[in-house]
């Protein structure tokens, strides 16, 4: 009885010790691991995130160029030169199109145009537009859903449903340049992109510019726009703005006179310029 008793208390402290020892080493891996190293798990499930923290500087984002540069990863490029990569996201045509490219062609910039299926069908001359004047045309998915915990097969059907009717449309293959619907991503997505030949792009600038029922007033935008502008970054804006295509040309003006030049994506560093 008394062998018993003694068993059971030492097995009361030895379950004490562990679980203090589990507790205290977990405290221990809290402190020393690095935090970058959970950045891309952290945020695996949601949306893209920036959190602008100093005027002209890049914002702090879910996870690091680091990171991101193993899965093909983008958001900017990690860079003094004051140098800005124009990129739109297109879900349908509601006459803010044209006035960009314009704009666009004044300036001598190079942007790339993200578009869904829809905006393929409906809008087929300002692709070929586009793409005639030198812009690139890249994957935002067929029909816009959120792809983050597909599989590879249904991944694959949403990218590849938007190049085969590009392709039928334009004449030739469309560059594998993907960019995740409504920002949500995961690290598997992230990988089945990389495996499938597609270079991922995000963003470093942007502003609530998508809200038809409430557009900015240029003043908004512009405050917007100008005090978060910094080098290299990746810029995202959406065709469907009407400040947009009322402010592009003057937004382009006052970047220039900021001393920021217009780079493709396919000029980012890492990005192969013959990705097809």
């Amino acid at each position: 009885m008394i062998v018993q008793e003694k068993l059971k208390a030492k097995s009361v402290v030895l379950v004490l010790v562990l679980f203090v020892g589990a507790f205290f080493m977990g405290r221990f891996a809290a402190q020393v691991l690095p935090a970058s190293s959970t950045a891309i798990q952290s945020g695996a499930e949601g949306n893209w995130g920036l959190s602008f923290q100093e005027e002209g500087q890049p914002p702090v984002a879910n996870a690091t160029f680091e990171e991101l540069a193993k899965y093909d990863a983008f958001y900017a490029e990690d860079t003094k030169e004051k140098v800005l990569y124009l990129t739109f996201d297109c879900g349908f045509e509601n006459g803010n199109t044209p006035p960009i490219l314009d704009a666009l062609k004044k300036h001598n910039a190079k942007a790339t145009f993200f578009v869904v299926g829809n905006y393929v069908s409906t809008s087929p001359d300002l692709v070929k537009r586009m793409v005639q004047e030198g812009h690139i045309v890249g994957n935002h998915s067929y029909h816009h859903p959120d792809m983050s915990q597909m599989n590879k097969e249904e991944f694959l059907k949403e990218l590849d449903e938007l190049e085969t009717l590009y392709e039928q449309t334009i004449g030739s293959p469309m560059t594998k340049y993907y960019r995740p619907p409504q920002g949500k991503y995961s690290e598997n997505n992230l990988q089945i992109a990389k495996e499938l030949g597609y270079k991922t792009f995000f963003w470093s600038l942007a502003y609530v510019d998508w809200n038809q029922d409430s557009q900015p007033s240029h003043e908004e935008a512009f405050d917007k726009l100008l005090k978060r502008v910094h080098p290299g970054a990746i810029v995202l804006l959406h065709n469907t703005s009407k400040t947009n295509g009322e402010i592009i040309d003057e937004l382009l003006t006052k970047w220039e006179e900021m001393g920021y030049t217009f780079k493709a994506l396919n000029e980012l560093p890492g990005v192969e310029k013959t990705a097809k």
